[in-house]
């Protein structure tokens, strides 16, 4: 990745037109090829960019450039639009590049499959006397997230999400019609999961019989040290 902090204008042309006044900003061409002018502030996003595919062209400016002050010139072309981003560069303050090898991109915690696998291990937080029988128990429309067993050994369908909203109850009324039909499980009974869920869904489940269970995720991986709190 090159970094430059140059005192320059940026014009791009093409499906669109804009422009960049004179101003200090930050230059960053990836490996990738894109290339990404940022100012000290909006936060992460770019004043103007150009994805790739696309390549870039350091040229000499002419004479009325050079007396305007510009002393180089970054064309950067798409290859498949033909688009173009101008950067007209006056001062470099600075010039790096570095290598920042392979990235092993994003992992999200508290996922549903993290969820998941937490509330199997702690089947507990169902209730006293749950027992926790599969993850990932497939019926004719979708795997429900967990199979469990209350303590009279009655089937419990779990549906995990991150927020609970109507969607999430709606998938696991689904599941239950299903499940409720083999007489090797039914009857079976439904719980919602989430670390939050929404007024309406809670509404639109206990109106069908279905329990709602909110989850502490910090809890569940043991980070949550109440006798640390001060209050």
């Amino acid at each position: 990745m090159r970094l430059v902090i140059a005192k320059c204008s940026v014009d791009y042309a093409g499906r669109l037109s804009a422009h960049l006044p004179l101003a200090t900003r930050l230059l960053m061409i990836k490996s990738d090829g894109s290339v990404l002018v940022h100012s000290d502030g909006g936060s992460y996003k770019p004043l103007n960019w150009m994805s790739p595919p696309c390549s870039v062209t350091i040229s000499e400016p002419d004479d009325d450039q050079a007396d305007a002050g510009i002393t180089a010139l970054w064309t950067v072309t798409h290859a498949k639009t033909a688009d173009q981003l101008i950067v007209s560069v006056y001062e470099v303050q600075h010039d790096s590049a570095h290598d920042l090898g392979i990235d092993p991109g994003l992992i999200k915690d508290g996922a549903e499959s993290h969820l998941q696998k937490l509330l199997a291990e702690h089947i507990h937080l169902l209730g006293a006397g749950f027992t926790f029988v599969r993850r990932e128990y497939m019926t004719a429309i979708g795997p429900v997230d967990i199979l469990a067993q209350d303590a009279a050994g009655s089937s419990v369908a779990v549906e995990l999400k991150r927020n609970g909203d109507i969607d999430g109850v709606e998938q696991l009324t689904r599941y239950l019609e299903l499940m409720n039909r083999d007489p090797h499980l039914a009857p079976v009974t439904g719980v919602f999961a989430a670390q939050t869920i929404k007024p309406q869904a809670r509404k639109l489940a206990e109106d069908r019989g279905i329990r709602c269970l909110l989850l502490d995720y910090d809890a569940m991986r043991g980070l949550d040290d109440t006798a640390s709190k001060l209050f």
